[in-house]
């Protein structure tokens, strides 16, 4: 069955308001504000993306499948925590109601379509997809560092056909009109080029 291309904006987020805070949290209040940094790549190796992007998303997986949602808001840095389970619960409902399998991201290698940055505020941030037939599981996922370790901040996940698509008859907008990310991951303060 191809399944049309649905983006389910699974906002597990604290609200954009909440990005400021988490940064001006982190930078003693001394030091004056410097301008904004464009993202620099993370030092992070392929095993160490896997890592989190797997135990990410099959505890999603999880938390789906029992209704559960604390182990997947413990798992996340504070801002992510912020989140009750419940909250948690009503945001990825429809996953729920649809009985969403995202084991297979267990076997399967991710294709990178952002490689792992770090942004302005110090979080890490990736997105790409699963390979899978006949749907994809496409990610962009967010990461605050905590105690030397990354820890989920926020996280968007959508489905979409793997089979190709044909192009429109209109002309596709240049690559610098076209949004980079485009789900709200970015933090508020950073520029999208």
């Amino acid at each position: 069955m191809i399944v049309k291309i649905k983006h389910i904006m699974l906002a597990a987020l604290v609200a954009a308001s909440f990005f400021p805070t988490m940064a001006s949290a982190q930078s003693p209040k001394s030091q004056p504000a410097r301008p904004a940094q464009p993202p620099r790549p993370a030092d992070i190796d392929k095993n160490g993306v896997l890592i989190l992007v797997r135990s990410t998303l099959l505890a999603l997986d999880q938390a789906n499948k029992t209704g559960n949602y604390t182990v997947l808001r413990d798992l996340g840095a504070p801002g992510f925590q912020t989140n009750t389970a419940a909250r948690l619960a009503e945001i990825f409902a429809y996953q729920r109601t649809q009985n969403l399998d995202l084991s297979g991201v267990a076997v399967l290698e991710p294709q990178l379509s952002m490689l792992p940055q770090i942004e302005s505020t110090g979080m890490m941030h990736m997105a790409g997809f699963f390979p899978s037939v006949p749907t994809q599981i496409r990610f962009e996922l967010l990461y605050a560092p905590v105690q030397s370790q990354w820890k989920l901040f926020g996280l968007s996940v959508s489905l979409g056909s793997s089979a190709p698509v044909a192009p429109s008859d209109a002309p596709a907008p240049s690559a610098a009109a076209q949004p980079k990310g485009g789900t709200g991951l970015r933090p508020s303060g950073t520029k999208q080029p």
